[in-house]
């Protein structure tokens, strides 16, 4: 309902200024006034949509290895003071010590996927001074740096600590300790003592955090193998994948739910070409996040010509990078059996690698149930062995 008092008014003049008179519209309002606040609600009403991140920028989010300077905190001073009352001249000392510094303390979280939260320098909480009246100084706080699951920590070449279960932590620098107060040195000797001791400064170090992902199975293969569109195949992890020609370039972990309640993660890596040991293409330093794993995926184009040499590739790479790497448990996954020419290489591909090479598609889901069947079988297997241990 609109008051009959604003309906009764029309344009008025008012001053505008000095010396002049401007005509104002007060009701009813211009329509191009109410489809301009109409608009303005509707964009408010209509958040922008979140725009998905590409791989690139994906990467950027993505840290595998971190240098850090970790620092204790220093250590509180202890005091020299004596006790000061009315009608007791001699109180004695009652300086107290000073409380010790904190200290910085690395922990697995499974909530962290990275190291780009971690920073380049952390220093420890400091302790306080000592007080009057024997009052000892606050020690400093622990200070709690979180790092992803697989957090190895390295200083120099040696390595210190492996965080391989949620919940681990590392001293990573120790806090000082808090200095004494002269109450402290107080003796039948010396009965009014005056020394006091400063706080001590933390430990001071440089680590090397290095991220290994934790899976259970690692696939492999060269780019455009399919690697990603397999992982979104057979878990719910949603890796880039398109209609053109290009590479991971960051790892993703993908959980594979069995019927008798198992869950198997499986990795998917940056793909690895011919010469990766010699640091073409993206090199081979993200096999760090497959060393963990305790059986492997070759992945193979079966549209490619001569798919079997692949295989031989890609073991080639695996011991250039660590010896003993490409004779893990391993099964040969031959990918893209949708397309006409891949189908009519299959027969030599198993003539050449054994009948265990099994034939899959991931853009249609074919034969995706006899990946399954073995990727629980190696995890028994693993498991089964981990057990007799």
């Amino acid at each position: 309902m609109v008051p009959s008092r604003l309906l009764a008014l029309g344009p008025r003049t008012v001053p505008g200024g000095v010396g002049r008179w401007t005509q104002v519209r007060l009701w009813p309002p211009s329509p191009r006034l109410l489809s301009d606040s109409c608009g303005d609600h509707s964009k408010h009403r209509e958040p922008p949509g979140k725009k998905l991140l590409s791989e690139k920028k994906l990467k950027r989010h993505f840290v595998d290895h971190r240098r850090v300077l970790v620092c204790g905190g220093r250590g509180g001073d202890g005091v020299s003071c004596f006790h000061s009352e009315p009608r007791k001249e001699f109180g004695g000392p009652d300086g107290g010590d000073g409380g010790n510094g904190g200290h910085v303390v690395l922990r697995a979280d499974r909530q962290v996927k990275s190291l780009s939260s971690v920073l380049s320098r952390y220093q420890g909480f400091h302790g306080e001074s000592g007080g009057r009246k024997n009052c000892f100084g606050r020690s400093g706080a622990p200070l709690y740096v979180l790092v992803p699951v697989g957090t190895l920590v390295k200083e120099g070449k040696e390595a210190v600590a492996d965080l391989s279960r949620p919940g681990e932590e590392y001293i990573a620098a120790l806090g000082g300790a808090g200095g004494k107060g002269n109450r402290f040195f107080l003796a039948n000797e010396n009965r009014a003592p005056v020394t006091y001791t400063p706080g001590r400064p933390g430990q001071e170090r440089v680590l090397f955090l290095e991220l290994k992902t934790m899976a259970h199975a690692g696939m492999v293969g060269f780019p455009n193998a399919g690697k990603s569109s397999l992982l979104r195949a057979i878990s719910n992890a949603r890796p880039a994948v398109a209609s053109y020609p290009f590479t991971t370039l960051k790892p993703h972990v993908g959980i594979v739910h069995c019927e008798d309640h198992q869950q198997i993660a499986v990795a998917d890596i940056p793909g690895i070409i011919q010469g990766a040991h010699q640091n073409r293409g993206l090199g081979s330093a993200f096999l760090r996040h497959i060393e963990r794993c305790p059986f492997l995926l070759f992945i193979v184009d079966l549209s490619e010509p001569e798919p079997w040499t692949q295989v031989e590739d890609l073991k080639f790479e695996l011991e250039k990078y660590e010896a003993g790497l490409s004779e893990r448990p391993h099964v040969v996954v031959a990918n893209k059996i949708d397309l006409p020419q891949a189908r009519a290489a299959l027969p030599q591909l198993r003539a050449c690698l054994g009948p265990g090479v099994i034939a899959l598609s991931a853009a249609t889901g074919e034969n995706l149930e006899a990946l399954l069947l073995r990727l629980q079988e190696l995890h028994s297997r693993h498991v089964g062995a981990e057990l007799r241990w």
